[in-house]
């Protein structure tokens, strides 16, 4: 039988084929023996329901491996460890018959305060799409689709549905957009997913200049959009604007519109060609993937989850050396995360794990005798909690336990309850019972570790007043094997901050523009988010974007940097571990014009990578900066352009921690902009055509302006404040003026031929 196609369809059937079956599988046409397929929540593994069906992780799923969620294993910097866990969970979806997985999510993190934040890669475009497309590679990899979402802006779960993301052209490009172009460019997702907001106040699912123009006609997508579950507003606007498949089922009322709308000439029926033939297309490419039989290697898969998850945390501090700990140490464990982990996010990501490992358990599996416990606080609905102990309790078993041992190792966090899809964070304070315990221990024995779980970033008022802090983020089933192989030094922490942690909430660019009112939330920080706001206000932070230390150091040479033929630059440097133990370091890249007629933060991240050093050893580590991502997005032209001229480029182990600066001459594009009687004379003069001709015709205009009796010229303290005037000053209306020697036909000719020169030109 040769392949179904969308000319093989009814009216009807067409329609069918762009929503849903039910809530996760697509709809099947037995006729022309198109089957029905399977798509299932992500992304850090596998959520396939095995009852009822829901979007919030309420109903139980098939046991998965659940992996450390993008806030965690995005610390790592490490595209191939990503691929490596995005082909084990395509893996698992093939054996489970699963033809796409939900994710990844590449949202950018604007605001600590985003519920959902604990899914998401990063504040950086570049970070969160290099990731992105890796993990994108490694679950296709096994003939399992992806879906990239959520497209776009969606920054908050607050009316997150209705609320529309008000936000200028050029950081909605640079910032929000960047990062899909990165994997759409460079990994080809099978779909992407539309979010529920608005943008500039239409809905992502029925915006063509989104879901057409820049996504397909732009960047060369080919695969099929598909709606976030419940976002489609409306069904014939939707499909006409480029979203091809709504879920989840609509019972067959948004079928008949379609069908309603192509017979009453409201929706051309090869509009809903198009949509039926990719639905198709995704059938295609999910039947081209053999059966896999299975079992899972649920050990090998569980151990891959140690392995990221120890790649995933981040050593915030280490005064004094007091990590890693030796066996024979007597160490407290204090903090009822140790016995009752939080190891991912809540909401449709929720994963039902193989198995789930306990750090104290984990730690005693080192320490033995030697690792005593005290809970020290409840975690809400825990077993703690249960047991009806009151606080001072709690508190005084912990600073007793702290007292008698030689380092405390006090776990705080997060409950799952204050961070999760569907709501935002209120503040990004820890539970002040925590503070209290952790205030207690510290006064009992001042060599205290702090291990934070939490999805999202939280203040750190404690961190001058402990010797070490390592934050784990939400690490998944094998966390608490990642947590101990790291306190006890089998594991070298690697991991860098792929967000800001700042001092006071306050300081976030968001705050005032978070998370909105009456519908609409405004982007007022514009491009500075995250770490370039704070580099650009000069602002202090508790730990800086990029930062993560090792329990070795590394020294880096001079960088030698140069300008490939492509365009993009190359840099060169030698990285060596200093050392006695192997490490691993993430060297960081940042870009910033010497020079620039729009504003730019003073340094951008724009290539990293992820280099393991054997203890004394050196290596050239070079990394590519991509010319388009030198660009700004000229909203003159509506387009990305690359500057001429200098551009610092820093080397680096993180945002504030530059290890090699050089300069490098980059070739730029050409803007040509029609001139007009309102262009400045300053435009005018700059214009290699007109601006001879403007020079010699208003030779006389500064000394006119200045010898005259005006006001104007009697403000101005000196010539050259007058030619800073005048430099903005619209030359049409130059006319009348004391030295301007032209007539306002003279100007009209002038800018005629300069816009003639410029056509010849191009």
């Amino acid at each position: 039988m040769t392949e179904p196609s969308a000319s093989d369809l009814t009216l009807e059937e067409k329609a069918s084929l762009t929503s849903g079956a039910d809530f996760w599988t697509t709809k099947a046409i037995e006729r022309i023996g198109l089957p029905s397929i399977m798509m299932t929540d992500g992304p850090h593994g596998l959520r396939k329901q095995s009852g009822g069906t829901d979007h919030l992780g309420l109903a139980s799923s098939v046991p998965a491996t659940c992996f450390p969620p993008a806030v965690g294993i995005g610390s790592s910097f490490d595209p191939e460890l990503i691929e490596r866990v995005g082909a084990a969970i395509g893996v698992e979806a093939a054996i489970e018959d699963v033809a796409i997985v939900l994710g990844p999510g590449i949202n950018i993190k604007r605001s600590p305060l985003c519920g959902r934040n604990f899914e998401y890669f990063s504040e950086d475009p570049i970070v969160s799409g290099v990731l992105g497309a890796a993990s994108v590679r490694g679950v296709q990899s096994q003939g399992v689709g992806t879906s990239l979402k959520h497209f776009a802006a969606n920054n908050q779960e607050f009316d997150r549905m209705r609320a529309s993301s008000d936000v200028d052209p050029r950081p909605l490009y640079e910032i929000y957009l960047r990062g899909f172009e990165r994997v759409v460019k460079d990994a080809q997702p099978w779909t992407v997913m539309c979010s529920y907001n608005r943008i500039n106040g239409v809905y992502a699912s029925e915006d063509p200049w989104l879901l057409t123009q820049v996504l397909r006609d732009d960047w060369g997508f080919d695969g099929l959009v598909v709606s976030d579950w419940g976002a489609v507003n409306d069904r014939v606007a939707g499909v006409a604007a480029g979203l091809d498949l709504e879920m989840p089922s609509s019972g067959g009322r948004t079928d008949a519109q379609l069908v309603a709308a192509v017979r009453a000439g409201d929706l051309a029926e090869s509009v809903l060609d198009t949509a039926a033939a990719r639905a198709i297309d995704l059938v295609r490419k999910a039947g081209e993937r053999p059966a896999v039989p299975g079992p899972l290697d649920v050990d090998a898969h569980h151990a891959l989850a140690r392995e990221a998850a120890g790649r995933s945390i981040v050593l915030l501090k280490n005064d004094g050396d007091v990590l890693p700990l030796a066996e024979g140490q007597k160490i407290a464990v204090i903090g009822a995360f140790a016995t009752e982990p939080r190891f991912q996010g809540a909401g449709s990501s929720l994963i039902n794990p193989t198995r789930v490992d306990k750090a104290l358990d984990e730690l005693r599996a080192v320490g033995g005798d030697d690792v005593s416990y005290a809970a020290g606080y409840s975690v809400a609905g825990g077993a703690v909690a249960a047991s009806g102990r009151s606080d001072d309790d709690l508190r005084a078993e912990a600073v007793a336990t702290a007292s008698a041992a030689d380092v405390a190792v006090v776990f705080l966090g997060l409950p799952a309850a204050e961070e999760s899809e569907g709501f935002d964070r209120e503040h990004i304070d820890l539970p002040a019972d925590q503070l209290a315990v952790l205030d207690a221990v510290i006064e009992a024995n001042p060599a205290t570790v702090v291990v934070l779980s939490n999805g999202g970033v939280v203040a750190l008022p404690f961190a001058g007043r402990v010797p070490a802090i390592v934050e784990t983020w939400l690490l998944g089933q094998a966390g608490g094997g990642a947590v101990a192989d790291v306190l006890y030094g089998a594991v070298n922490p690697s991991g860098k901050l792929t967000e800001t942690v700042p001092v006071r909430l306050e300081d976030n660019p968001s705050f005032g523009n978070f998370p909105g009112e009456f519908g609409h939330v405004r982007y007022g920080e514009g491009v500075l988010v995250g770490y370039r706001w704070y580099d650009a206000k000069g602002l202090d932070v508790t730990f800086p974007f990029g930062h993560g230390l090792s329990y070795t150091t590394f020294s880096y040479g001079e960088a030698s940097v140069s300008v490939a033929a492509d365009g993009d630059i190359v840099v060169r440097v030698d990285v060596t571990n200093t050392g006695a133990r192997d490490g691993r370091e993430v060297v960081q890249v940042y870009v910033a014009p010497v020079a620039s007629a729009v504003q730019r933060a003073p340094r951008e991240l724009k290539a990293f990578s992820s280099v393991a050093l054997a203890a004394g050893e050196t290596r050239t580590v070079e990394l590519v900066v991509r010319r388009q991502d030198l660009a700004y997005w000229d909203v003159r032209v509506d387009r990305f352009i690359v500057e001429s001229g200098e551009y610092t480029v820093e080397v680096a182990a993180s945002s504030r921690d530059i290890r090699s600066s050089s300069t490098v001459s980059v070739e730029g594009d050409v803007v040509s902009l029609p001139l007009t009687m309102n262009s400045s004379i300053g435009d005018v003069v700059a214009h290699p055509v007109a601006g001879p001709i403007a020079m010699a015709a208003l030779g006389g205009l500064m000394d006119g302006l200045t010898g005259a009796d005006s006001s104007a010229a009697s403000m101005m303290p000196n010539d050259e404040a007058m030619e800073k005037m005048m430099a903005s000053f619209p030359i049409g209306r130059l006319i009348g003026f004391p030295g301007v020697d032209v007539t306002y036909e003279q100007i009209e000719q002038l800018l005629a031929g300069a816009n003639a020169g410029v056509l010849a030109q191009s």
